[in-house]
């Protein structure tokens, strides 16, 4: 990515997203509820080019990558890209907050680092084929068990 480029967006970015993932309501059901994206974030998602349902792959926790199952819990997560997103190389380390709550596990990202650069805010999900990230019940309350350590990563203009 170019230099100058990240320079500006690390500028526009302020290393203050006003995005915390503890912020959001919660819907009966233990699920996220619907959030706006913060400015700072379309305003970046826009410099980048990246629109809502533009999409990559990503090792939804960085700790546990290739394996055949994977167990999440509620709270932060830090994500890596396995495949370009837009101008994001792979390796950029997304972060956001995890939901276990609901019928689906939900993951939300609110900002990325490239390897060679500051943090971005961003907007994006991550989600399976079909849409939700299927969960078996997990060891302990506010765990969950996902199939598989890899989802898709999609752009959106807010979280509903």
């Amino acid at each position: 990515m170019n230099v100058t480029l990240l320079r500006s967006l690390a500028a526009i970015s302020c290393l203050s997203f006003g995005c915390a993932g503890s912020s959001v309501s919660t819907r009966p059901d233990g699920g996220p509820g619907p959030q706006a994206c913060s400015e700072k974030a379309l305003e970046v998602m826009k410099i980048l080019q990246l629109r809502p349902g533009d999409s990559s792959t990503a090792e939804i926790d960085a700790n546990q990558t290739s394996q055949q199952s994977i167990i999440v819990n509620d709270g932060p997560v830090e994500s890596y890209l396995t495949e370009d997103l837009g101008p994001l190389s792979p390796v950029t380390r997304l972060y956001g907050q995890i939901w276990t709550g609901g019928p689906n596990v939900v993951i939300r990202y609110y900002e990325a680092r490239p390897p060679d650069g500051e943090p971005l805010p961003i907007c994006a999900v991550a989600r399976l084929g079909r849409g939700g990230l299927l969960k078996r019940p997990g060891p302990r309350p506010g765990s969950a068990v996902l199939e598989f350590s890899r989802a898709g990563i999609y752009i959106v203009d807010a979280f509903r």
